[in-house]
Order: structure tokens, then C-alpha cells, then sequence
């Protein structure tokens, strides 16, 4: 491709669905190059400019990768020739509403992230073209190269340490489509994620508050939620020396996520119970007619997060840098109730009696809870960044439960706002390391035939679970033992990877990854009794190509295929339970790896002033892990199990493009259609030929920012999902109710000013259209939000 057309490019990672390539980019890059320097690539794209000069810095593409020298280095492989995409630090302050670091993929093509509050730190899952937001053990996010995935377990609660990262940090976000590095685990399959935050080349203060405020109205629910945010960031190069220092607080109210519930059916018919008035009739998922009888899950929640990095240069090619990373939570989850009683007031328990029909309350349908979560992250890396016959990195990383406990109530509003029985479920010493070691050969040199990237890695993941009995959920000390719940995983990895230019036109990626999975420390407990688990030790291959052809000055085209051993999780083998008889219920250490076959073709044409793409995906898997009921044994088990296999293909669409029409005018948009069918499922076979759960057939993203000038940036977003379903038979067509998952169209906006050059001032809106939609919990309805930022 020509030169002269990439001098206008932004960036190594950019968004293609943004298509908001900002004035400067390219020589914001080249401002906030490291010492040592590095090439980073992307294989989308080449956003254009607003600025039509050029630096020193300007990408070049060839064979559909844009290879650029400085800025700060991804952890992403380089010279992979599939499906990048990205955003930049500019890019997020002009065009997205950002209060949390997910929200930096919000357009990015096939990607969701399940938010439901800002703040979110337990449910925020991330989807993508194949999987589902169940499926968060799909998907591989890093800061830095330091894993921020929880591979604890494979549900909502597993969500990535996003808060370990905050939207002030971001210099950029990479993402890698499908599993087609050998540098990655089998996780990979969906995504890998990496977030480059800041390194300062010379002293830079910033600082920021923010407030958000949200109007909710649903049931009987109608009030305002929302939150405040400050943050403050310093830090300076000085010699071999760098270091930055980042500190951020967050209070927020989200709006109420649970709700109590009784099927009519489930209804004694008389006239048993104390009479009730306000709940709130509607159909379930399945369209079965129930009582909502009030809210549950309304979190307060208050987070605190400091941020430290700190660099050495021993040479101007090899650099030490050390992170930690410290956040801690204090949440408080409250219940409303419906039900009011004759005379008027809120009833929370006993027999109540709902329209001639009287039904049992528990004390734990209004579940109050307090959770005190204090976690670490560590990160060490040595590397070498020469750019000539041999590079070699050394890093490890630690993710440690410091503190992580969970209090709530046994007995019934209103007494357990005073005390009283509960439980406590304590996680302390539950976390996750990493050590690795790569390595990259250049033969001949950068611009030589071949490439060659090899590496040993080394994750080991620990569960530790334990609930007590308490006699004041507040403050009490834990008593009996109801449940616990241990394990160990590590996966050893093995991987190389040969970069080969076969001719002028042609480039290959060939590489394997073989690795070496082992589980240990099996427990599951109840209140008398622990069952142990044998270790089990497994080997597997993972092939993985990937090709790329110049077929003219405009045109790439590429193929990737790899394969993706998925592991099960320490939670999804022994968090489980056990029968009065001993026997273990409701989870299986014996569950296989889920193993998948991925494969995508790309064509990509170069406009000139953006990009236009075209991607055909395919996967198979075979053994995909889901919890499900097994009809085959009697008594039916429901517990995590092996599905035989999931057929998914689809097509995804991109175009952006900068100064569309007028100058400073930059569109975006992607639309992905997807097909994915269970294609065998023995222990379930109701559920063969349905649809993947929380995998829509359309998904679509649009955005247009205009900069009149280096003041003013207006922007318009929208989202789009269709209908999907979240049990494996679909049986739940009703996905506009709780527990569902519906489709939705939202819309957002986004104003930005320049005060002066150390001042800067957005305001935004996210759901403008006022959307009500839901994934299991229902999503925020319309949210504005206000910032005011100063950078020195």
C-alpha cells in the first residue's frame, strides 16, 4: 500500500467502527514514545486524520498489518496479519462516555460488555461473536500484559478487574479477534484485550471530577440514581527514571438489579395470609403470569483505586518496570418492598395474601447484604526492546483477594437492619499468578523473511471459599461452617510462532501452542462433610495460521484459522454441594475442556480518508461448557456440564472514514450477522438446533463526531442488538422481563469542549431514547453525566 496514504494515519490501535481519528493523533504518539521504542501493529485499519502532517512516527502498512515505531508498547503480537481494533486515549475523551475502562470497547464490532451501574466490579462480563455474556472465560483481558481475567470461575460474577483500570490511565486499547495467536491460552477464542496506559516522557498532572445522574422508573420503582467520581494523576520522567501515580474514587448508586418474584400458579387459592396490595403483575421470561413483589440488589457502592508505576532504563534498549495496583470496595445492597398491608405499611415476611392467592415470603426474598473487598495487583517485567536479531522479555504477576467478604442477613426486614442471623462468605487467599518468559528472532533483521516469536508461560489460579454461620450479620463473628469450596488450576504453555514474508505480496503466520493443564486441592464442603477430588493432569496442541495477500494498492486479503482448548474453571469443577448421603450434587471435576476450531476470512479496502471491511467468521466447538439439566439420569442433575457441540458462523461489516463530506466530519459503523445453533447436546436434547444463549443474529454500531475546529467536538452513538435468549432450549421468548434478555437500540451523545489548553469540560448522555432493556438484570435507562478535567 502507498506510503503517502499512511502518512495520514492515526496511531497503531484505532477503531474502525469509531472512524474518530483525531487531529494529532500520530504525533500524540510520537509524543508519548518511550525510550524504547518498540513496533506495535494493527491489522484493521488506518484511521485518517484530521492534521494532514506527517512525523517520523507514521504508520506503514503492508500485507494488511500497520506497523508503527514508538509509543507505548502492547502486549498484543506483532506482525499477526487478522482482526485488531482499538481506540485511543483522544479518541475516548472526544467520543465516549467513559466512567469505567469498559467502557472503551462500547463500539468496537461484536463486543458488549454487560454494565449495569458505574462501578460494576462482579457483573461486567464481556461478549463477543461467539460467546455469549455467560461466557466470560472466553475472552482474555490485560493491562499492560497483566491478566485482569478472572478465570476463577466462567459466570457474571467473573468478571474482568476493570476497575484496576481507570479511563484517566488509558493511552490505548488493542483487541485481538479469535484465538489465532500462539501466544495466548485457549481463553482467547473470543478476544484478547490489552489496555496501554500512561508512561510520561516529562512531568504531566491531571485531574478530574465527574457526576452522573440517572431517572428510573420500572415496576414501582421510580427514582433517581447515580454517582461521583474524582481522580487525580501525576508523574515524570527523570533520566533512566519514570514513574506515574494515579488515584481514583468512585460513589455510586445503581438502580435496583433483583426482584422478587411468585408465579400466580404457585398461589394457594383463599384466603390464608395477611392481605396485600402492590404487587406488580407480568409475565416471566417463559410468559408465565407472576407477582413482582418488590426490588432487591440496589447497590450503594463506594471504591477507592491507586494505581503506581514506576520504569528503569539500564540501557536504551532494555527497560524494568514494576505496577501495583490497590482497590477497595465498601457496597451496601438494600431492599424496597411493594407489599403494603391495610394500613399502609411495607410487609417483608410471613404468609401474605396477593389477589385471593396467599403465598410464603422468605427473610432472605429481600436480601440485605455488605461486602468489604480489598484487592492487590503486582506486576514485574524486564525487556529488551532493540528491534534487531533478538529481543527477550521477562514478566510475572500476582492477583491477590487481600480482603473479600461478603455479609448478609438470614432473618427479615426490618429487624436485620438492626443485626441479627446471617452469613458470611469469605474469599480470602482466592487469586491468580502469572510468570512468563518470550523471546523474538530476527534472522535478518526487522524487514527480514522471517519473524520468529516464542515464549513459556506459566498460570496458576486458587479458590478459596468459605461460609459461615454468624450471629449478627453485621458485625458478628463467624460461627458454623455451611459450605466451602477450594481448588488449585495451572496451565503451562509452550508456544512459538514464525512470521514469514514468502514474497513481496505474501505473508504467513504459522505457530503452535502446546500446554499442560492441571487441577489440584479439590474440595466441597458442607456443613459436616468435604469431599476431596484427584488431581487431574491434561496435554493438548493448539495449531494456528494465519495468511495475508496484497492483492492491489487497495486491497488486503487475509485467512486466519487456530485451534482453542478453553479449560474448565476452579469453579465450574468444585463449586458445587453435597447430598445428605455425601454424594456430590450440582458440579463434576471430571468436566472436559471445551474445544473449538476458529477460522476467519477478510477482505479490507483502503478509501484514502478510512477503511472499509469485510469479515467472514466460523467456529465449531465441541464440549462447550454450560450449566444445564441432564435428562438422561434420574433424578435430572443441573449443574455446569459438557454441551457435544455449537455450529457458529457470521459476517462482519465495518466502514469508517475521516472528513466525510466537510472537514473534521468522522463516521463509523459495524454490523455483524451471526448464526449459532447447538448442533448436538445428548444430555439435553431439547436443546439441539436453538440458538447459542446471549448471542444475538444482528448486532450493529454507529457513530459520527464533527470537530469544527480544536475546541468543539459533538458526537452521536448508537448501539443496536436483536433478540437472543438465555437458556439453552430458548424457552424464554420474553426477553423484555427480569431474568431475560431482551434486544435493545440505544442512542448516546457526547459534547466536549476546550476551556483552554489545560482545561476541558463534556457533558453526555448514554440511552438518550430512554431504551428500558435487560440482559438477566435490567440496564440503566437514560444517564447524563457532566466532567471537568485539567491536565498540566
Amino acid at each position: 500500500m502507498r506510503k503517502s496514504r499512511m502518512a495520514l494515519a492515526v496511531a497503531s490501535a484505532f477503531p474502525v467502527v469509531l472512524g474518530i481519528a483525531s487531529a494529532g493523533a500520530s504525533s500524540a504518539f510520537a509524543q508519548t514514545a518511550d525510550s524504547t521504542s518498540t513496533s506495535t501493529s494493527t491489522s484493521t485499519s488506518t484511521s485518517t486524520s484530521t492534521s494532514t502532517s506527517t512525523t517520523s512516527h507514521a504508520p506503514v502498512k503492508e500485507l494488511g498489518v500497520v506497523t508503527i515505531t514508538g509509543g507505548q508498547p502492547t502486549s498484543l503480537p506483532t506482525q499477526i496479519p487478522t482482526t485488531i481494533e482499538g481506540v485511543t486515549r483522544e479518541q475516548i475523551e472526544h467520543a465516549i462516555n467513559a466512567t469505567d475502562s469498559e467502557d472503551a470497547l462500547k463500539y468496537l464490532p461484536s463486543l458488549l460488555v454487560r454494565k449495569r451501574y458505574i462501578g460494576d466490579y462482579n457483573h461486567a462480563v464481556l461478549s463477543t461473536r461467539a460467546s455469549g455474556t455467560g461466557n466470560p472465560a472466553r475472552s482474555m483481558v490485560f493491562a499492560d500484559g497483566i491478566l485482569l481475567s478472572n478465570y476463577l470461575g466462567n459466570g457474571p460474577t467473573n468478571a474482568p478487574r476493570w476497575m484496576l483500570v481507570t479511563p484517566e490511565e488509558i493511552e490505548r486499547v488493542d483487541v485481538l479477534y479469535g484465538p489465532f495467536s500462539a501466544a495466548y491460552a485457549g481463553n482467547s477464542v473470543g478476544a484478547v484485550v490489552d489496555y496501554v496506559t500512561r508512561m510520561p516522557t516529562k512531568f504531566e498532572a491531571h485531574g478530574q471530577v465527574s457526576y452522573q445522574h440517572q431517572p428510573f422508573d420500572l415496576y414501582s420503582t421510580n427514582g433517581t440514581y447515580g454517582g461521583k467520581q474524582v481522580s487525580a494523576s501525576v508523574g515524570n520522567r527523570n533520566g533512566d527514571w519514570s514513574w506515574f501515580l494515579n488515584f481514583n474514587k468512585t460513589d455510586s448508586e445503581g438502580q435496583p438489579l433483583t426482584f422478587p418474584t411468585r408465579l400466580v400458579s404457585a398461589g394457594t387459592v383463599g384466603n390464608a395470609g395477611t392481605p396485600v396490595t402492590g404487587a406488580v403483575l407480568g409475565n416471566n421470561r417463559s410468559n408465565q403470569p407472576w407477582y413482582l413483589l418488590g426490588t432487591a440488589t440496589q447497590y450503594h457502592t463506594q471504591q477507592d483505586h491507586i494505581k503506581a508505576k514506576i520504569a528503569y532504563d539500564f540501557s536504551p534498549t532494555v527497560r524494568a518496570a514494576y505496577t501495583f495496583g490497590w482497590w477497595h470496595n465498601a457496597s451496601e445492597g438494600r431492599p424496597t418492598s411493594y407489599l403494603r398491608d391495610a394500613n399502609g405499611n411495607a410487609v417483608y415476611s410471613g404468609t401474605v395474601n396477593i389477589n385471593g392467592r396467599s403465598f410464603a415470603l422468605a427473610p432472605t426474598d429481600f436480601n440485605v447484604s455488605n461486602e468489604d473487598l480489598t484487592h492487590f495487583m503486582h506486576g514485574l517485567s524486564v525487556k529488551s526492546r532493540t528491534q534487531g536479531v533478538f529481543d527477550w522479555e521477562v514478566a510475572a504477576s500476582l492477583y491477590d483477594y487481600q480482603t473479600d467478604t461478603l455479609r448478609a442477613a438470614t432473618v427479615a426486614l426490618p429487624a436485620a437492619l438492626n443485626g441479627g442471623a446471617g452469613r458470611i462468605v469469605n474469599s480470602k487467599g482466592t487469586g491468580w499468578n502469572t510468570l512468563a518468559a518470550k523471546g523474538t528472532w530476527r534472522p535478518d533483521g526487522l524487514q527480514g523473511t522471517h519473524i520468529v516469536d516464542f515464549g513459556l508461560q506459566r498460570d496458576s489460579y486458587q479458590l478459596r471459599t468459605i461460609e459461615n454461620a454468624t450471629t449478627n450479620w453485621i458485625s458478628g463473628d463467624a460461627g458454623a461452617r455451611n459450605q466451602a469450596f477450594n481448588g488449585d488450576t495451572q496451565l503451562i504453555g509452550l508456544w512459538a510462532q514464525d512470521t514469514w514474508k514468502i514474497a513481496p505480496r505474501w505473508k504467513a503466520v504459522l505457530g503452535a501452542r502446546a500446554e499442560r493443564w492441571s487441577a489440584s486441592n479439590g474440595q466441597t464442603g458442607n456443613a459436616t462433610t468435604t469431599l476431596s477430588h484427584p488431581e487431574r493432569n491434561e496435554t493438548y496442541v493448539s495449531p494456528k495460521a494465519a495468511v495475508a495477500y496484497q492483492a492491489s494498492d487497495v486491497w488486503v486479503l487475509k485467512a486466519s484459522t487456530g485451534r482453542a482448548v478453553r479449560m474448565p474453571t476452579v469453579a465450574e469443577l468444585y463449586q458445587g454441594g453435597i447430598s445428605g448421603s455425601g454424594t456430590l450434587i450440582n458440579n463434576d471435576p471430571n468436566l472436559r475442556p471445551e474445544k473449538s476450531w476458529t477460522t476467519e476470512l477478510t477482505a479490507e479496502r483502503d478509501l484514502g480518508n478510512g477503511l472499509l471491511r469485510l469479515t467472514a467468521f466460523f467456529e465449531r466447538t465441541k464440549d462447550a461448557l454450560y450449566s444445564q439439566t441432564n435428562v438422561l439420569v434420574s433424578p435430572n442433575v443441573t449443574n455446569v456440564q459438557n454441551v457435544d457441540a455449537i455450529r457458529t458462523k457470521g459476517i462482519e461489516l465495518s466502514y469508517q472514514a475521516a472528513n466525510v463530506f466537510v472537514r473534521g466530519l468522522e463516521l463509523g459503523s459495524s454490523l455483524t450477522w451471526t448464526d449459532s445453533k447447538i448442533t448436538k447436546n445428548d444430555k439435553f436434547p431439547a436443546s439441539v438446533g436453538q440458538w447459542q444463549p446471549r448471542i444475538p443474529e444482528w448486532r450493529a454500531t454507529a457513530v459520527a463526531t464533527y470537530r469544527p475546529d480544536d475546541k468543539w467536538s459533538y458526537t452521536l452513538g448508537a448501539r443496536y442488538s436483536g433478540k437472543q435468549y438465555s437458556t439453552l432450549d430458548n424457552s424464554d421468548p420474553n426477553g423484555f422481563a427480569y431474568q431475560g434478555a431482551s434486544r435493545y437500540f440505544t442512542t448516546d451523545v457526547r459534547v466536549r469542549y476546550q476551556i483552554t489548553k489545560a482545561v476541558s469540560a463534556a457533558v453526555g448522555i448514554d440511552n438518550v431514547n430512554n431504551y428500558q432493556f435487560w440482559n438477566f438484570h435490567p440496564y440503566p435507562q437514560r444517564s447524563y453525566m457532566a466532567e471537568l478535567k485539567v491536565s498540566l
